[in-house]
């Protein structure tokens, strides 16, 4: 979770390179000019030609990690076993949700996120972008129509990303906290016929394009009864397929604002019934959430954990249950160097256990300026924030 509020402003302290990497760390890779010995009980492993990392117990590569290139994107990590996306990295785009609120309701003060940001962070790696509305924003009755002056403008947003980079992907995101206006869906507010008019008319918008995924609520919170929540995740894939958008991964939040860490013993037992008619669950995807400071809110500009351990438990749960994936949809830090160090970690984690974890977008670029708490918006002058750099980069795809 996270909130729009008055920020402060941050120092942009470099990090000094550090004489050996600790566990989880990047340790090596095409462009990487950092440390490449790793502490004590864990060895550089190369996983690809652009990163190596620091694993418990792990050799050392035959070859050394840090040959030099040019090149500053890499390239994603083909798709494995059963995934049908490849490694994804990339970041938020916030605008339309702009004062939506934790309770579902929302006053239309949104902005259309920057369009030049896309081609900033696409030529960096970035092979996936978040774009989130405000569900009034889209249907301004519940239940009904598509507002045409909206859908254009939020179109020529999601277009923008797609062209950004042949192989990016972009996630439509609801971002109403499984609400309207105060009440929950099917559970005193908005019925589940309701929720799946809008997903029926989002689909059939994008129906064509398996580049779209499809986020279909930000982050429900304080939802009595989730088996009851799990049923409408049901009727929105089921809206999506029927549709006709069969093609497109289609990303499933649980409870508790979609913890990572609640996950396997909250929602994770009823959203792994949830059946996708276009057949097979490869392209049902967990949709997670974590931040790395003391409440795990947010709202803080320091980190105080790199979340391994939460993404540890999460990956065993997701393996002993069918080869599972999830996606990591929002995480972030400031601009300091703790959060340096445990984003960098954190993301790097999430990239060696691809694709059990198929990938991250941090929050937030977009229309955020530049003092915002967690910004990775890029400076006027097109440099990037210190935490994007540090952190971000290092773990693209």
């Amino acid at each position: 979770m996270k909130y729009i509020a008055p920020s402060v402003a941050f120092f942009a302290a470099a990090v000094s390179v550090r004489a050996q990497q600790p566990l989880y760390a990047q340790c090596g890779g095409i462009g990487w000019s950092g440390g490449t010995t790793c502490v004590s009980g864990a060895g550089c492993t190369k996983l690809n030609d652009y990163y190596s990392q620091c694993l418990p117990g792990a050799a050392a590569p035959s070859s050394s990690p840090t040959t030099p290139s040019p090149s500053t994107t890499g390239s994603s990590p083909a798709p494995t076993g059963s995934s049908v996306l490849p490694f994804v990295g990339g970041v938020n785009m916030a605008g339309y949700d702009f004062s939506s609120a934790t309770d579902g309701s929302f006053k239309d003060t949104s902005v259309d996120p920057p369009v030049n940001q896309f081609s900033h962070f696409a030529q960096q790696g970035v092979n996936i972008f978040r774009i989130p509305f405000a569900w009034q924003l889209m249907t301004p009755t519940v239940g009904g129509p598509i507002s045409s002056t909206f859908f254009q403008r939020y179109d020529r947003t999601v277009q923008a990303a797609l062209n950004s980079n042949p192989n990016a992907y972009v996630i439509l995101d609801v971002h109403n906290y499984a609400r309207w206006n105060g009440a929950i869906i099917s559970q005193g507010g908005p019925t589940n016929a309701q929720y799946a008019n809008l997903w029926s008319q989002v689909a059939a918008k994008y129906a064509s394009n398996s580049r779209i995924i499809f986020g279909i609520m930000n982050e429900p919170h304080d939802v009595p009864n989730i088996s009851a929540w799990a049923d409408s995740v049901q009727a929105a894939v089921n809206a999506i397929r029927a549709a006709g958008a069969n093609s497109q991964v289609i990303l499933l939040p649980g409870s508790s604002w979609a913890s990572a860490q609640a996950f396997p013993t909250e929602a994770g037992p009823y959203l792994l019934k949830v059946t996708d008619p276009a057949g097979g669950t490869s392209k049902l995807i967990f949709d997670v959430h974590k931040y790395l400071d003391s409440d795990n809110s947010g709202t803080h500009a320091d980190c105080s954990t790199n979340n391994v351990q939460v993404f540890q438990t999460l990956v065993n749960y997701l393996k002993s249950n069918g080869n599972r994936q999830a996606l990591l949809s929002e995480t972030g830090g400031g601009n300091t160097s703790s959060c340096f160090t445990a984003l960098r970690e954190e993301l790097a984690f999430v990239k060696s256990n691809f694709p059990t974890l198929v990938g991250f977008t941090v929050w937030s670029a977009g229309a955020f300026d530049t003092t915002y708490i967690l910004t990775v918006t890029p400076n006027p002058d097109g440099s990037d924030q210190p935490l994007w750099t540090q952190a971000v980069r290092p773990n693209l795809p």
